[in-house]
């Protein structure tokens, strides 16, 4: 049975800083490629960052230069490293794999930023 575990979201002032974790089981982790995505009250779920099996990223505009993706294939684990968080980034973020005819969704971790 796939799992993706996420984990790191809590309340955070603006300007401030966390590193959201999500962990894979069940899954050949290390050739799938690993989204973070976000969702925020009365929206849409949005991509926020992607990484490749060979480690390539892409972004987002609206958080390029604040966050950053990265994954650990011996731990089964990808992450996002938010820094200079905004209230506009107030939102449920979503771990996502997918490779040829499979995909899986974690449960969300919430990310409050606000004063």
């Amino acid at each position: 049975q796939v799992q993706l575990v996420e984990s790191g979201g809590g309340l955070v002032q603006p300007g401030g800083s966390l590193r959201l974790s999500c962990v894979a089981s069940g899954m050949q982790f290390s050739i799938y490629v690993m989204n973070w995505y976000r969702q925020a009250p009365g929206k849409q779920r949005e991509l926020v960052a992607t990484i490749s099996s060979g480690g390539s990223t892409n972004y987002a505009d609206s958080v390029k230069g604040r966050f950053t993706i990265s994954r650990d294939n011996a731990k089964n684990t990808v992450y996002l490293q938010m820094n200079n968080l905004n209230t506009e980034d107030t939102a449920v973020y979503y771990c996502y794999g997918n490779w040829i005819g499979s995909n899986y969704w974690g449960q969300g971790t919430q990310v409050t930023v606000s004063s």
